[in-house]
C-alpha cells in the first residue's frame, strides 16, 4: 500500500486495538513461513522458475522495488529475494497504469472512510489487472518452466489463464492461490 500503509495501520489499531494488530502481524508472519515451507517441499529447479508478484509493475526496476520492500520488513518480498538468490527469475507482473489507477481509487476510498464508490470501481480495475497478469504469465513462461505467482485473495487470475498452464495451489486451505506452472509438450 506504500504511503497508505501507515494511515491504514493507525485506523486498524484505532478500531481494533494494538493487541489485535499484533495478532494480525503474527498471522501474516506465520502465513509466509508456511508458504516458504510449502515451496521448499516442491524441490523446484530454480533456474527454471519465474517469480510473479502481485503489485510489481513491468518497469525495468522490479528488483530494486522488491529489495526496498524486503528491506522495510516485507516477508513476501524477502521470500522473493530468497527465490531470486536460489536462481529464480523475477518478472514484472502488472501494468503500471492500472496499478496507479487502482491506487487512486483506494486512496479516495480511504479518504471517504467507507468508500463504497471506490470499492465498486476497484473491482473493474482488479479484473483488468487479472487479465494483464494472466497474459503476462502466458507470454513469458516458457515450456517446462515453473511460475510462482504471489497474489492477493481477491484476484481471479487462475480463471483467465490458458488451459496449457497447469495450476498447482501451494496453499490448499486458504482462499487464495500462489503458484502456477506451465507444462506444454512434456
Amino acid at each position: 500500500m506504500g504511503s497508505l500503509a501507515e494511515p491504514l495501520k493507525k485506523e486498524y489499531i484505532k478500531k481494533y486495538g494494538m493487541h489485535k494488530w499484533e495478532q494480525h502481524l503474527k498471522k501474516i508472519n506465520d502465513l509466509w513461513t508456511g508458504i516458504e515451507e510449502r515451496l521448499n517441499q516442491k524441490n523446484l529447479r530454480y533456474n527454471q522458475v519465474r517469480v510473479y508478484q502481485d503489485g510489481l509493475p513491468v518497469c525495468g526496476k522490479e528488483l530494486q522495488i522488491v529489495q526496498d520492500i524486503a528491506d522495510s520488513g516485507g516477508r513476501n518480498h524477502q521470500l522473493l529475494l530468497k527465490l531470486i538468490h536460489e536462481g529464480a527469475t523475477l518478472m514484472g507482473t502488472e501494468d503500471p497504469a492500472l496499478l496507479i489507477k487502482e491506487y487512486q481509487l483506494i486512496k479516495n476510498a480511504a479518504a471517504l472512510k467507507g468508500g463504497k464508490k471506490g470499492a465498486d470501481g476497484r473491482s473493474n480495475y482488479l479484473a483488468e489487472r487479472d487479465v494483464f497478469i494472466a497474459n503476462r504469465i502466458d507470454k513469458t513462461l516458457k515450456d517446462g518452466e515453473t511460475g510462482v505467482l504471489f497474489l492477493g485473495m481477491l484476484h481471479k487470475v487462475d480463471e483467465k489463464l490458458p488451459p496449457d498452464i497447469v495450476i498447482d495451489y501451494v496453499i490448499y486451505h486458504l482462499p487464495f492461490k500462489e503458484a502456477v506452472s506451465k507444462k506444454k509438450n512434456l
